[in-house]
Order: structure tokens, then sequence, then C-alpha cells
């Protein structure tokens, strides 16, 4: 039987979305097959059907592969026609039905409330009140709390309790959102004392209410002259519109603003542009007001100083233009992955999401999917929190990936590099890298250049002692430890950081080799090796080695096998091992094969307790009815986990022939073996390896210190 959660509301504005967002996420970390069901959704003109950005949102990114009018009742036009023909009853055994449609088709589902907005539904809280019970859904209310004082928004919570409950629904928790700042305790405290369930406090996240230039420019109409889609998606913080003199108009510039000026203030548009290419202050873009189009020599000087940054045109002046900027809020949509990062890091902040999962009661998949292991990174790392060195500070993927991190409260993060030109880069790209502050919960983030450290000095005399052996003097050292490889893992060595993750625009030579060098091995370890996380539809496997060793012994492949099955067993997978060859059992002979079959051996005997077999072939490992003909009664064969391949030739190929061919998502490489976790990234990671990348770094380095509290 599917586990139903119906996120609703009292009132508009009450900006559940992030709250709708952080449950699904909740759900998918439990089961694989969740849908998500709009009962009431405004049609986008009279007569035709509706769509819902928050609906579309989450369909995108958590991949339900369903049709999309699925996951829709009725328009608000078509219930009212047919409540006004046929009665509420009717109205509700309709939505009904086509809920339990989707229901049969998942293990959980999200409901979506009605949106209090021009819906026409007279009671609309018993409404929703209604829906939940017939869904059988748990629901979970969400109160507004914007521009109200405390005592107002305990009050509404405590009501709005009392309505649910008086109206047979099963309350899960109570969320009183967006509230000021500063004001979370004492509500929190006085809900706590009150309630018989669970209450949290959200507050009011700035950077959500905020809209994009995107959303600006559709809203105005305006026509975009400059501008890319990472320009586009910054978010404006405040407008400051341009009339004054130049040296008076810089001084009212702020970090984020959107100038408004008249379109023949060339002046000003230069400025602010000049300003934000100093990074004093950036800006999110210009706006450009009376229909006024600049010369093309501004343009083209206006490109070349801000690449990237929007310049649009409006035809209105700055008054009507200002009265339509000032009353947009920002949205969860599709096109803003960086606020569906927000909004999680914010729900995971101020929501207890385990007590949570645990009131939803969905009982876990015995499936894993590839959303469902990167979930469980996610939170493991989250659990332990950890520092992690990231020597590429002004890749735009590596800020990217640092700002989600950052926001879900994964690790803290030290960027290297200039320090200006990462803020400056950060900048342009629309991310704010906060502050440091010592005694704050969420994550944090240093930036360090390693030329002007005070660390230099230190870490040239520690390289010069570890490689004196090699010639290498103070002298000499201090030239090598500003490289950002050398210096992230000198940190790493000295405990400053955790581990460090490279490679998105290094080759993997530059990231390891400082490793070998300063790190080193672990004990028991011959070599230093890699696995990558293969997930496949409903199961992860890990593949050793496809990264570091092009033609490991036996010895060292026996090495790999150990080290790989260890890793497994860190990330969730039971160990059970299958050595690959292009024979199984003893049905072939040949170097390469004998290679592997003493390999196989050296395994068992040095660790009797860990489950291989080999040689054996990659169908016989991992399909159970060919190992019932070629290797029958195997505990491995048919049942494989980690896979260990004789060289970097086949493993590097099949790794990425499965990826490629049966759509796997390969996480990694990871690797194993050293003393301290240096990962390398490929360099043409995607934002979302590196996040993963980095978290899989954390929870290694969770195993060498005790957890902190």
């Amino acid at each position: 039987m599917a586990r139903s959660v119906y996120v609703t509301g009292i009132d508009r504005g009450d900006g559940r979305q992030a709250v709708e967002l952080g449950v699904m996420e909740l759900l998918t970390r439990q089961v694989d097959r969740v849908g998500v069901f709009r009962p009431l959704v405004h049609a986008a003109a009279p007569g035709e059907s509706g769509s819902d950005h928050v609906v579309e949102l989450l369909r995108g990114r958590y991949r339900i592969e369903l049709p999309s009018q699925e996951l829709y009742g009725l328009t608000y036009e078509e219930a009212a026609a047919l409540q006004a023909a046929r009665g509420q009853d009717e109205l509700v055994s309709t939505l009904v039905d086509r809920f339990r449609a989707l229901e049969r088709r998942c293990q959980a589902v999200l409901v979506l409330g009605t949106d209090f907005a021009d819906t026409n539904i007279p009671d609309e809280l018993a409404f929703n009140a209604r829906l939940a019970n017939e869904f059988g859904a748990a629901v979970l209310p969400v109160v507004g709390g914007q521009g109200k004082e405390a005592e107002a928004v305990i009050a509404e919570v405590l009501g709005a309790h009392r309505a649910y409950t008086d109206l047979g629904c099963e309350t899960l928790a109570m969320i009183a959102n967006r509230t000021a700042p500063g004001a979370e305790q004492r509500i929190q405290r006085a809900l706590t004392e009150k309630l018989p369930i669970p209450a949290y406090v959200i507050p009011e996240e700035p950077a959500l209410a905020a809209p994009t230039v995107a959303q600006l420019v559709e809203s105005t109409g305006a026509e975009v002259l400059l501008g890319d889609a990472a320009g586009l998606a910054r978010d404006v913080r405040g407008f400051v519109f341009g009339g004054a003199m130049l040296p008076t108009f810089l001084d009212a510039l702020t970090e984020g603003a959107l100038v408004v000026t008249p379109g023949d203030r060339a002046d000003l548009v230069i400025g602010s542009l000049a300003a934000h290419a100093a990074g004093a202050p950036p800006i999110a873009g210009v706006l450009l007001t009376l229909g006024q189009h600049p010369g093309p020599n501004v343009l083209a000087l206006a490109a070349r100083l801000a690449p990237g940054t929007p310049v649009a045109v409006v035809p209105e002046g700055s008054w009507p233009t200002a009265a339509t900027l000032t009353h947009l809020e920002g949205k969860l949509t599709a096109a803003s992955p960086r606020k569906a990062e927000i909004a999680l890091g914010l729900f995971e902040l101020h929501v207890d999401t385990v007590e949570l999962t645990n009131r939803i009661e969905v009982g876990r998949s015995e499936r894993v999917t590839p959303m469902m292991f990167e979930h469980e990174l996610l939170e493991r790392a989250r659990a332990g929190r950890r520092h992690v060195v990231l020597p590429e500070g002004t890749e735009e993927r590596v800020l990217r990936a640092a700002e989600i991190l950052l926001r879900r409260n994964i690790c803290d993060l030290t960027l290297l590099g200039e320090v200006d030109a990462v803020r400056r880069k950060a900048a342009a790209l629309g991310i704010v890298l906060p502050q440091v502050d010592a005694g704050a919960d969420r994550a944090q983030v240093r930036v360090v250049d390693p030329a002007t450290s005070p660390l230099r000095r230190q870490f040239a005399e520690l390289y010069a002692r570890l490689r004196a052996h090699k010639g290498m003097t103070v002298e000499l050292a201090l030239d090598v430890v500003t490289d950002v490889s050398y210096f992230g893992t000198l940190m790493v060595q000295e405990g400053i950081a955790d581990g460090m993750v490279s490679g998105a625009a290094h080759s993997t030579a530059a990231t390891i080799r400082p490793a070998f060098e300063v790190i080193k091995t672990s004990p028991g370890a011959s070599i230093v090796s890699s696995v990558f996380f293969m997930c496949l539809a409903d199961k992860v496997l890990v593949y050793g080695d496809c990264a570091v060793n092009p033609d490991p012994d036996a010895q060292q492949l026996a090495d790999i096998a150990i080290q790989s099955a260890a890793t497994a067993a860190q990330f969730g997978v039971e160990p059970r091992v299958a050595m690959l060859s292009y024979s199984t059992g003893t049905s072939g002979s040949g170097a390469d094969v004998d290679k592997v079959r003493k390999a196989t051996e050296l395994v068992r005997e040095l660790r009797p307790d860990i489950l291989v077999e080999g040689p054996i072939q990659y169908d016989a490992a991992v399909d159970a009815h060919v190992a019932a003909a070629k290797l029958p009664g195997s505990a491995v064969a048919g049942r494989a986990t980690v896979l260990i391949f004789p060289d970097l030739n086949t493993g590097n190929n099949t790794y990425k022939a499965v990826q490629r061919s049966a759509g796997a998502v390969a996480v990694g490489p990871v690797l194993q073996g050293l003393r301290k976790p240096v990962n390398d990234l490929s360099r043409g990671a995607l934002v979302q390896d590196i996040v993963n990348t980095v978290a899989i770094t954390a929870i290694q380095a969770q195993d060498d210190k005790e957890p902190q509290a």
C-alpha cells in the first residue's frame, strides 16, 4: 500500500514549495517509485489543460517517468463546473479516482494541496482536509510567517493543527515557514510545549524570495541584449535606479542589485559593469528603460567588460517598471536548480529529517537506484561533517558544486586560489560564498591563496623534510607548495583539511602525484588503486581498478580486490568479489588467467572472511542463470557486487561501455590505499559528479576520526 503525504496550508504566500521539495527528497531516499499529484491546477488559459511549476520541477529533478497528465487531477475551472453541476461529492470522487490510478503505479505519493490563490473554493482548508482523508494521506500543514510577529505565528500554527485534527486528519507535523530571522527559537519552544506532534520552524531565506534575472525578464517582457544562461540565473537581491551622476551612482550600488536606468545613460551602464568586473560590487545585471538601445560601440564595450552579465531593455519608463519589479518574488522552477538546492539546504537545516521520515512510515525499498545511492552519500557525509579542500577554486563547476555542498550542509570547504579572483568568479556566476562564522551550524567555506598564506613557510619546511632524499630544499619547496595540488595535499597531511578533491581542471597525475609523495599508502596496502560505483537501475556494483594501475601483478591484483571489498562495505554494498578473466573456473589457461587465479588464491589466504570467486567471466559473475551452468554452488557467481578487472585497459573500457550503453551512473574514481583521502575527478566531470565525489571523500575521512560533536 502506497504511503502518501499531503502538504497543504491555510493561506497563500506560505512558501510551502520548499517544504514540498524537502518531503520529496525524503521519500526518494526510501523508495524508487515516487509520484507527485496536484489535485487542482490553474489552467494556462480558459478551456486548456493545466500545469504547475512545482510539479514539473519535481518531475524533472526526481526523474518521475510518468505521463505529465497523470500527475494532475482537474483544472480549477473544470472543478468549479463539476461541483456546480453535480455537487462536491462528485468532484471529490473524481479526484480520488485519478489519485488512485497514480497511486497504483507508485510506492509513495506526494500530494500538493490547493494554493489558496484565486481558487474560488469555499472553505478551502476543509476541502484539503477532506481530500487528504479520502486519499488516505497524512497531512503536513505549512503556516506562513512572513511579516508576522512570533505570537501571531504561534497562534496560527496552533489553530491550523486544531482545524486539521478536528476534521479527522492524521497530522505528521506542523511547519512554520518564512518566519522572521531570530524568532525561530521562541516559536519552536512555544510549539514544542503546546503541540502533541513535532513542529519545525524555517526562517525566511532572502535568496529564495529573490527573483532571478530571467524571471524579471519574463515578467516585464524585456528584450535581452547581452547575457548568458548563468547570468540570467543570478538572483536579484535589490534594485538601484539610475539618475544620479556616475560617482554618486557607484556609491549606491549593492551586491546582487539590478541596475535600472534609461537606455541613453551609457555612463551608468558602463560604470556599473566596470564596477561588477572589479568585484566592487558584483551586480545581477542592467535593465534599460524607455525602449532605448545603447549604440553598438557601447554594447561591445559592455560585453567585454562583464561577459555573461545580462543587459536587457523594456519599453516602459522607470516608474511603471519599478511597480512591476517590486512585487515579484522568486519561484522554484525547473529552470532554477540553484534555488532548489537553497530550499533543500534550508529544509534540512531546520527540519529533523530523521524524525519526519520515521513518522511518514515509508518502508525502504530493497532496490537501490542511482538517486537513492546519491541521497545516501549526501546524508552520510552530512551526519559527520568533515572539511574538504578543493584546489581548483576558480573553476566554474567546482564553484557551483561548492554552493550545493554548502547549502546542503554536506561539509566544510576550503577553496584554493587568489582570493579576489575566486570571489569575482563566484560573483559573476551569481554564487554567494558566505563569510566564515566559527559559531555557525551551517557548513563553512574559506578561500586561501597558497602564495600569500601564512602556512606556506610551514608547508615548505615539511615538504623539504619529506623529499630531502630527492635533494629538495626549503627554498625550492617554497615554490612547489604554491601549486594548489601540493598545497591542498599538505593541508590534508597536516590535518587542516580531512580530504581533497581535484582534477576538474588538472590531470590525474597532477592530482595524485603529491598524494604519493606526501600522504603515501596506508599500512597494509602495497599500492594505491581505484574503484567506480556503478549505479545501475536497481543495484550498485563496484568496479576496480579502472583508473590507476595499468597492469597489476597477482599480488597487486589481490591487494586491489581486498581494498575494493573494504570500500564496498564502507559504502553499504555487501562485498562479493569476482576476479574477472576471459575464463571461468578451470576452463581456460594462459598467463593472464593464471595471474587472476593466483590473485584469487592470495585473497582467500590473506582474507578468508571475504567471499571471492575467480577466475570468472563477467556474465557468470552477474547473471544467475549463466552462473548456474558454469559455476553451480558458488556463493559469488551470479551475485557478485565487486568486480575486479585484470588490467586497466579492460576495466576502463568496461566501465565506460556500461556507463554509456546501460545508462549507468558512474561515481568515481574513488582512490583507495592512501593514508588519508584524496580523490581525482574526470576533467569532464559534471557538477553533480563533483558533489558526489566530495561527499565520498568526506565519508572516507569519517573513518579516520571519531565523529565530531
